[in-house]
């Protein structure tokens, strides 16, 4: 690759220049929403991670064999060009900054190929999480968020025995020392969808940087087991365990919510509704985030541990099957009789 630049310096810019030209009207509005969304604020944070990323892995891409795909990588280029000309006729911003993800793969393969696209895939994964998805959509996931964390600060107010209505994701109560009942609303910043994105995000990137590295060597046949080493792959307990680290983060980030906005109804009801605004609503979401990080990273250590639980499990059975062949008695060989003119030869 640095080959290719420092020979062809011309190449990159203008692959550089026409993709800033491209996408000049996308990535300011999407830079805006960072900054003024807090529900993908984690996205201002994106581009330094990548970095990171790809500069730890600078050694293992300069070491992929390069084969372009022109066929593929042209495909990817016209479909991403073509969701860009759909998002700008039909204004919608999540098309237009998807076809980014798409063309930025679209060239990888383009000019270097499929090999090195697998080892960008979690960068490309990132990116598309720090994509605000469509409105529609978003209120599709967050109101139902939104009626889970309600009833259960509704079933955990009545365990406390305290006397609690819910209509909606409203929830109607009798604060301590107060004449008339109060509403505390679950609004949609208290759904858990803002956890469940930035937590997602964590994952892939926990689960990336603490995933088991095998030891193996990168040599032998590239073509002819392409299709061996992709199978297992997939197979392998370091990509299971990716996978169950990220498909985590949604459960805890639903429960943790739901247990915060519980919380929050029980002490509205001994101290007023003071406890569910200003600084302690503030406070009281920072204290769900790091318990929501804990519990996860607490996920992958006990995933870790009971493999390792499994794996000497398994090797101590294999010493003592060997121990107990080696306590066995051996085999005595049988004495060759041979046999001439009736007179036995021992």
């Amino acid at each position: 690759m640095s080959a290719l630049i420092t020979r062809n310096p011309w190449r990159p810019l203008a692959v550089v220049s026409a993709l800033v030209f491209l996408y000049a009207a996308v990535l300011p509005k999407l830079l805006h929403d960072w900054w003024v969304d807090e529900n993908y604020s984690h996205g201002l944070l994106i581009p330094f991670v990548i970095g990171f990323i790809l500069w730890t892995e600078r050694d293992k891409l300069l070491q992929i064999p390069k084969k372009p795909s022109m066929l593929w990588g042209g495909v990817a280029i016209l479909l991403a060009l073509v969701a860009l000309w759909t998002g700008v006729a039909g204004a919608e911003l999540f098309m237009q900054r998807i076809s980014l993800v798409l063309m930025l793969a679209g060239v990888v393969v383009y000019f270097w190929g499929a090999r090195l696209l697998r080892l960008v895939a979690v960068p490309l994964s990132l990116l598309v999480l720090a994509i605000p998805i469509p409105v529609i959509v978003f209120n599709k996931i967050a109101f139902p968020l939104q009626l889970f964390a309600s009833r259960c600060a509704v079933s955990m107010m009545r365990l406390f025995d305290i006397p609690v209505l819910r209509q909606g994701n409203v929830i109607e109560f009798m604060p301590l020392n107060s004449l008339e009942t109060k509403k505390l609303e679950v609004v949609e910043a208290c759904s858990g969808i803002r956890s469940l994105m930035t937590l997602m995000t964590i994952a892939v990137v926990f689960a990336y940087f603490s995933y088991p590295r095998a030891s193996s060597g990168t040599g032998g046949s590239l073509d002819g087991s392409r299709k061996i080493r992709l199978f297992n792959s997939l197979r392998s307990w370091g990509f299971w365990r990716s996978v169950t680290i990220v498909l985590s983060a949604v459960p805890i980030a639903i429960l943790t919510n739901a247990f915060r906005v519980s919380g929050t109804g029980i002490l509205a009801r001994y101290y007023g509704l003071k406890v569910a605004e200003g600084f302690f609503h503030s406070f009281s979401g920072w204290v769900i985030y790091v318990a929501a990080f804990v519990l996860l990273f607490a996920f992958g250590w006990g995933l870790d541990r009971l493999r390792s639980l499994f794996s000497n499990v398994s090797r101590d059975e294999g010493a003592a099957l060997e121990q107990s062949d080696s306590l066995l008695p051996s085999r005595v060989p049988t004495p060759h009789v041979a046999q001439s003119g009736g007179t036995e030869l021992r």
